[in-house]
């Protein structure tokens, strides 16, 4: 008697892709590549349309998380992906930012390793970075700041009890995402620390839909910011980034701090050209 030999079914492969900070021409050229190759493609609720441009052939699927907003269950989530990889050759996964970054792409990939899914994931620009770039200041300056943290202020399913603080690294430079509806409160109890990279003075920067056509920007200290002086200004329906720290002066407030090593650069220039000078004369 022959037996009749049965092959586990072809599965495909999910790619969990970055779609950068907003604007369609900041993916990768890796991510652009897949998105037209997608035979199904589950999308963010911050991915812009025009993104989604690229992959018209694909089916489209919107799994995205807003805050305050119906939004697909992570659980869920991960089901539909196990699902597709049993239907489809190529899913990619769609996410704001980085994948890596606040996007529980950790829940994913354990989701579709357990189900012996291939799965690869295509690194994105994330906000802060983006962020960094419009208002044209670098996140970390020498001699003035040397760290940086990424905050978000979204809570799991197991919130933290109303009115306990806000855990603050230890960092020179903070960068909040889904920070709006807490920033009074992020602003107050960094003052409180009394620590000396965050003063009233400190700068602060606030940037909404980054990258994007609708991107908003609004400049000011931490001391307005604990006042509530943003508040009337924010967008509830943008993403916030809130960026705090010295070395996001603008160029022109930073000359005072930069010019004693200017100065001393100088000197030492100077102080080599004399040295050469008189070498040759001797």
């Amino acid at each position: 008697m022959t037996r009749k030999l049965t092959h586990p079914p072809l599965l495909g492969t999910v790619y969990l892709v970055g779609a950068g900070p907003g604007a369609a021409d900041l993916i990768s050229v890796r991510g652009a590549r897949l998105l037209e190759q997608a035979d199904i493609v589950f999308y963010d609720a911050l991915v812009e349309p025009e993104m989604l441009e690229i992959c018209s052939q694909a089916k489209l699927i919107p799994v995205g998380k807003r805050c305050g907003k119906l939004s697909s269950v992570q659980q869920f989530i991960n089901k539909r992906l196990v699902d597709a990889a049993k239907q489809y050759a190529v899913i990619v996964r769609l996410k704001g930012g980085d994948p890596m970054l606040f996007g529980r792409a950790d829940e994913e990939l354990q989701a579709l390793r357990n189900a012996g899914i291939k799965v690869e994931v295509v690194p994105g620009i994330t906000a802060a970075l983006a962020g960094a770039a419009a208002i044209g200041q670098s996140l970390t300056l020498r001699g003035v700041s040397r760290s940086v943290a990424f905050v978000t202020m979204a809570q799991g399913d197991d919130n933290v009890l109303l009115g306990q603080p806000i855990s603050q690294p230890s960092a020179d430079t903070l960068v909040y995402y889904m920070g709006r509806k807490d920033a009074v409160k992020i602003a107050s109890q960094l003052l409180a620390t009394n620590v000396p990279q965050h003063r009233a003075d400190t700068t602060v920067h606030i940037l909404e839909a980054v990258s994007t056509s609708r991107e908003r920007h609004w400049s000011s200290t931490l001391g307005e910011l604990a006042l509530g002086k943003a508040d009337a200004w924010f967008d509830s329906s943008s993403p916030a980034l809130i960026m705090i720290g010295q070395a996001l002066k603008l160029s022109h407030q930073m000359e005072d701090c930069l010019e004693p090593f200017n100065a001393k650069l100088n000197n030492s220039l100077q102080d080599s050209l004399i040295f050469s000078d008189s070498r040759r004369c001797a």
